[in-house]
């Protein structure tokens, strides 16, 4: 049996490791070591490598005490902030001075500490989301039963409010619910066939009484197919694998956005067809357009439109019922269904959103 080295040993860690000298110099470094810190680290001393107080203190306390220990590395380039987790253990016998070399192994939990942020921010937001309707419910409770409690108009205002924030509290709470629920259905592609021309009929069927009391109309067009698409497909109708409620419920998320943000008089086309798959997505696709003639939406914030909780303007979204959720359910959504969402607005030339999705 042939005995592995050590340098056979830290070439075989898919994670970067390092070993240090008892004379403080990087001895060795595995492949992954070399491509997160260069090249230049073997030979060098280990301060001039790492060159972070926290962790050069844990090394020379390994160095001397001989206990394993752990400590931290933070690394920023033109990406972002990574972190590592160093274990820190001491091999072989010390020398003369009583040091010992050492072995570092390096971990990245970078995206832990990321998870944590979002868990972090999430409850923040949910918070303040909440806090607001209950404290104007609180408010108006406690009018009720004092300077109100014998003005019959002011008490009919005041529960009318109390309704309009309870219902609020209950789309946020439907909302957090139903992301939830998507997001843990992310990685489970759906199986079922699903004509996604009858799942649009059925959208604007159920959003028509909406329309026609703001004077918009709604209406489902048809594209021509780009020349050279199998015509086998396009003769099987808009099919493709998917789940019938969650495709109903990204349209209808886009459809009854359109509507507000369209602006009243306004028309709002959805436009189903298909076309050739391009990147990731091969084969053909459905494409829908969900197309406003609204006031459109500054580029600098189309990136963030999936975020959970972002408004471009807060005051307008919560006056008109949004819970600053749905577009990120519709991200998760067409995810599940290995498709792509695109947003194209311009300021004053209204928006238009894609879905792409892969046909049966």
């Amino acid at each position: 049996m042939v005995e592995a080295t050590l340098s056979d040993i830290m070439a075989a860690v898919p994670e970067p490791m390092l070993h240090l000298s008892q004379s403080g110099q990087v001895a060795q470094a595995n492949h992954a070591a070399r491509v997160l810190l260069g090249d230049w680290i073997e030979g060098r001393s280990y301060a001039a490598v790492l060159r972070q107080p926290g962790l050069l203190s844990a090394i020379e306390a390994a160095q001397g005490g001989g206990t394993e220990t752990e400590a931290r590395l933070h690394l920023t380039d033109q990406t972002g902030e990574s972190q590592f987790r160093v274990r820190i253990s001491p091999v072989g016998a010390p020398n003369a001075r009583g040091i010992r070399a050492l072995l570092l192994h390096l971990t990245d939990i970078t995206h832990l500490h990321e998870a944590e942020e979002m868990r972090r921010d999430f409850v923040a937001n949910v918070s303040h989301e909440l806090r607001t309707p209950l404290t104007a419910v609180m408010g108006f409770i406690e009018t009720l039963r004092g300077p109100a409690r014998d003005d019959a108009a002011a008490r009919e205002r005041f529960l009318g409010i109390m309704e309009a924030e309870a219902r609020r509290m209950n789309r946020l709470v439907s909302d957090l619910l139903s992301l939830s629920r998507v997001e843990s259905q992310e990685r489970q592609r759906p199986s079922t066939d699903v004509d996604l021309k009858v799942v649009l009929e059925g959208v604007i069927a159920a959003l028509r009484p909406a329309a026609e009391d703001q004077g918009c109309s709604l209406v489902l067009e048809f594209a021509p197919p780009e020349p050279g698409l199998v015509p086998v497909m396009i003769a099987s109708g808009y099919r493709l694998k998917g789940d019938r409620d969650q495709l109903m419920q990204v349209f209808l998320n886009l459809c009854e956005n359109a509507l507000k943000y369209g602006g009243t008089g306004k028309s709002v086309t959805v436009r189903l067809g298909w076309q050739a798959g391009t990147g990731a997505i091969k084969g053909p696709v459905l494409v829908t357009q969900v197309i406003d003639q609204g006031e459109g939406i500054d580029p600098l914030h189309i990136p963030r439109l999936t975020e959970r909780f972002y408004r471009v303007d807060n005051h307008r979204s919560r006056a008109m019922g949004g819970t600053g959720l749905g577009l990120a359910i519709v991200k998760h959504i067409v995810n599940r269904h290995r498709g792509r969402l695109r947003i194209d607005s311009q300021l004053g030339q209204g928006s238009v959103f894609t879905v792409v999705l892969p046909a049966a």
